[in-house]
Formats: structure tokens, sequence, C-alpha cells
């Protein structure tokens, strides 16, 4: 039987409240599929760790979590104790850059039961793949002189090889679903690098005949997610602009609440990482309310990478099977609690 060594970072907020059950689910799927079983190191790495050691995670943070099969994280973030900055910068970020965690993949559909703020949402079902370690995110630039004659300069870092690399992946995903891509750019406006963008997709999908392409402005895109979702498939994207296009998705799904993502290391070296879109929600801490559907959502995507296809689909369709029966949180229109959820959602994996 395959043991899959899992790091796990509940971190903060609503992080350390639907980590537990999601856990709890995961453990069901494997007892009901069998030939793997899951096994959990739990760090206790957030902000509350930060006030009492100064620090978001321990000197040797990323060597402990470089012997696990993968990283399931929570939420990091609770800007009422530290810096949004050095949150993320000490934690997520951190895990992100160090373990080369390069390409970062965030799928948005519509799901039973779940009301889009979209007149006609038609069925929307795409996966951004956004570029996770350059671009717009660079560290590279700096500030000088005070006062009217002060100077804030961002540099874009645009590589050859990053930019194939996050391309290829998308094209790949695209052979795999309906074969169509849209590229994110905004080459009308941004003379240097996103010409350069534009002229690496087309170089990539001469390798790719059969995949349909077309390059849209990021503008233009943003509204077309919201006019005509229907008509995407896998959607590229430049760090900064797959930030923004992933946070439309979640949006027009109905909530931020139920959107996963992954962080995916490509050359083996270190494990990838697979975190929810929503945050720490600092909000609605302790009330039982947090929708662990995200973080479930999130569980699945775990499976597929590790190989446990089958048992991915099962545990999305049991998601959907329990949306579609009104079992929801506050933040759908529902009265359930967190753990209402999460029980319905192990009956339909063992079908009780």
């Amino acid at each position: 039987m395959k043991t899959y060594e899992i790091g796990v970072v509940p971190g903060d907020g609503v992080g350390t409240e639907v980590m537990p059950g999601t856990l709890d689910v995961l453990d069901t799927l494997a007892e009901v599929h069998g030939g793997f079983k899951f096994k959990y190191s739990h760090y206790p790495w957030s902000c509350e760790y930060y006030l009492e050691h100064g620090e978001m995670m321990p000197e040797d943070g990323l060597e402990r979590l470089s012997q696990h099969n993968a990283v399931f994280l929570g939420a990091v973030g609770n800007p009422k104790l530290v810096p949004d900055h050095i949150s993320l910068w000490g934690l997520l970020i951190k895990i992100r850059r160090e373990f080369e965690q390069v390409i970062n993949v965030r799928p948005a559909k519509q799901l039973p039961g779940i009301e889009s703020p979209l007149q006609n949402p038609d069925g929307f079902d795409f996966v951004i793949v956004r570029e996770n370690s350059e671009g717009e995110y660079s560290e590279v630039g700096g500030t000088i002189h005070r006062g009217e004659d002060e100077i804030a300069i961002q540099n874009n870092i645009f590589t050859k090889k990053g930019t194939e690399r996050v391309l290829r992946f998308a094209f790949e995903l695209a052979k795999q679903r309906r074969g169509k891509l849209t590229s994110a750019t905004k080459s009308n406006g941004i003379v240097h690098s996103m010409p350069f963008w534009d002229r690496t997709v087309k170089e990539v999908a001469d390798n790719y005949p059969d995949i349909e392409v077309e390059s849209t402005h990021i503008d233009a895109l943003s509204a077309f997610f919201v006019t005509k979702p229907e008509a995407f498939d896998v959607v590229v994207a430049s760090n900064l602009f797959g930030d923004i296009l992933s946070d439309i998705g979640a949006a027009i799904m109905g909530s931020i609440g139920v959107a996963p993502a992954a962080n995916i290391n490509l050359n083996g070296k270190y494990p990838s990482m697979f975190e929810p879109v929503h945050g720490s929600a600092p909000d609605i801490v302790g009330k039982g309310i947090a929708n662990p559907i995200g973080q479930i959502w999130t569980g699945k995507m775990m499976l597929e990478h590790l190989g446990e296809k089958k048992a991915a689909d099962h545990l999305l369709k049991a998601v959907e099977d329990v949306l579609a029966d009104g079992v929801k949180t506050p933040d759908l229109k529902g009265n359930a609690i967190t753990t209402d959820v999460i029980s319905e959602i192990k009956t339909r994996i063992t079908g009780l």
C-alpha cells in the first residue's frame, strides 16, 4: 500500500478550522478506495507562531517540508497581528519560491447548488495556469529620494525559460481537456514584456497544431470572464494577470470560499503545495461557519497530483452532490455549519 507523506500547515484563521475535517475526509476516501493512505506531519507555523518566535517558520522549516510528497496549506495571514508582507513572504511565498513551484493552477467551474452572481453562467468550466515565479512579482526594483521627488521602480522580469515553461504546461493541460488555450496579454500597452510573451506563445503553439489558440488583452479577458465564461477552457497568464483572473474565476463561482489552487514543482526536487484561495477570513473565525469546500477541492487537486485520479474524481463528485442537495455554509446562502458539510461529504464518499 502506498503511503503519502503530507506536510500539513493549517496556518491562520479559518485554515485551522477547515483543515482537521478535510484531513478526515481524505482519510475516509483512502479507506474506501484502498491502495493508499496518508501520513500527516503537522506544523503550527502561523502569525501566532511569528509573535512567539519572531519568524513565520523555523530555520529548518523548508528542510522539514522537503521530506514530504506534498505540502497541504490552510491559510496564511492575520493583519491585526502581523503585516501581510511579513506573513506572506515569510511562509507562503517563501515556500513557493524556494521549492521552485513555478506553476500555479486554479480551476473555476459552475458548481451545482451554488448561485453564481452571473445571470447566465452557462456551465462554465475552465482552468487558469499562472506563471508563479517571476513576471510582475519580481523583487527587482527599489525607491530613491523622499517627498515630492520620491521615485519607486518595480521591474517586471520575464525569462524565456520561465515563459516557455508555463506555456508548455498550459498546452499539455489543454490537450487533456477540450483543446483550447487562451493567452492573457496586454501588448498594446506594455511594449516589451507582453510582445515577448506573445511571440513565445506563437513559438510554443507550433508544437501543438491541434490546440486552438487565441490571445486576448487582459482588460477584455476580464470582461469576458463575466460575460461569456463558458467560452474558455485553459487560460494561461503571467503572474499578476493570472492572480487577478483567478480571483474573478472564484467570484463568478459564487464564493471565494470554494476555490482551490495548486503550486506545482516541475523538476521533482521539491514537493508541490496545495492551498485554497480564500485566505484566513478573520471576520468569521470561531463562528463554526467557515466553508470547507475550498480546502477539500484543494485536496482533490493534491490527489490528482499524486496520481490518485479515481479517488480525486470521487471526492469532487461527493462535493457536488452535497452542494446540489443544499448543504451549504452561509457564504453560499445556506445555513449549514462547517462540520455539517464535512459530515455530509463523508457520507457521500462511503455511500451510507
